[in-house]
């Protein structure tokens, strides 16, 4: 049974984080912002300038009383110990923020917005150092990698993923998620509709080499880095409607998937995509940076990834029942929690008990 935090918002909330003292920071519609303890607990609540949608919150991995939001174009970076407004708000993008990630040294923010652009903020001087624009659709989500402060990943509904490195332009790897052409086929004369893997949602485990990708078409990847490049490690269905978040929990190959299906699945992805996936700490370098025949740059692979359709069964399922805006993991007195926002005003919280 979940438990409901239920003081805090007016309309349904778009999203969540949680910083290293435990605190939470939910966004809502209409610029409502809200801090929360442990318990679930209200400690404040804002309304933010223009009452544009909160799409992200972010805290950063240094200050943990530092909190960035964007809502609309802005960037608004806000100190929860003294919770009455912005310090400082930063119009850096040209059309609505989707998805913000700061760097784990505080130095570089990066914005994601719905023309495509990515945005890099420097945070000492305030200024944007890079635009990246190869995004042809609207980019959904973008997360720095975790022990490289200058490598990021993004993925758009142009059902592309990319490995950027700040100090270039363009991008360092792409690949477009497009379905086997006879699969789609079959599917399409069957008479089924046919859902493209537009990408909602990614995530970097703590190792820094591996990331996961949730789709429109209910199926999560698991893709691995290698030097300048990625490879598709792993793909299974996760869900039976698109996958709108993706979350690696620290320390381990666990992720947690949640979905328009109303579902959040917890997944163990160390065993299925092989030996290299064993160890956080060890794991990915002991391979060779090789470009596999059947990968290209800024295409697909030429052929299906052999363990595609490995069958993998979730370790816990809990059945959520409305569609999942976010979530966001956090320990509570000990104990596992997934956080679970959704169409309502409520925060929902979950035991991570797996089977």
């Amino acid at each position: 049974m979940a438990v409901k935090w239920t003081t805090g918002h007016s309309s349904s909330v778009l999203c969540l984080n949680v910083n290293k003292e435990g605190l939470v920071a939910s966004g809502a519609e209409r610029g409502e912002l809200t801090i929360w303890n442990e318990e679930g607990i209200r400690l404040g609540q804002i309304q933010l300038p223009r009452t544009d949608d909160v799409t992200c919150v972010v805290f950063s991995p240094t200050y943990p009383s530092r909190l960035y939001t964007s809502h609309g174009e802005t960037i608004s970076m806000l100190d929860v110990r003294s919770f009455k407004g912005p310090i400082e708000c930063f119009h850096v993008n040209e059309e609505e923020i989707n998805c913000l990630s700061v760097n784990e040294t505080d130095s570089v923010l990066a914005a994601a917005d719905d023309s495509g652009a990515i945005k890099i903020m420097n945070l000492e001087n305030k200024k944007v150092s890079r635009s990246l624009r190869r995004h042809s659709n609207i980019c959904s989500s973008v997360a720095f990698r975790p022990q490289r402060p200058q490598s990021l990943v993004s993925c758009g509904l142009d059902m592309k993923v990319m490995l950027w490195n700040l100090q270039k332009a363009r991008p360092l790897w792409t690949m477009t998620l497009q379905e086997n052409e006879a699969e789609g086929v079959e599917q399409q004369s069957a008479g089924q509709f046919f859902n493209p893997p537009l990408a909602h949602s990614l995530s970097v485990a703590a190792c820094g080499n591996v990331f996961g990708c949730g789709g429109e078409d209910g199926k999560i990847r698991i893709f691995r880095i290698t030097g300048v490049k990625f490879e598709q490690e792993l793909g299974f269905k996760g869900h039976t409607l698109g996958v709108s978040q993706v979350l690696f929990l620290p320390e381990v190959y666990w992720l947690l998937s949640g979905g328009n299906d109303g579902k959040v699945l917890l997944w163990d992805v160390s065993n299925e995509a092989g030996k290299q996936l064993k160890s956080p700490v060890k794991s990915i370098h002991r391979r060779k940076a090789r470009t596999p025949a059947s990968t290209k740059r800024d295409g697909e692979p030429k052929a299906m990834v052999a363990n595609e359709h490995a069958r993998i069964l979730p370790k816990l399922s809990i059945e959520h029942g409305e569609k999942v805006n976010w979530i966001s993991y956090a320990e509570i007195k000990g104990f596992r929690k997934v956080l679970v926002a959704d169409q309502s005003s409520c925060i929902s919280v979950y035991p991570l008990i797996e089977t």
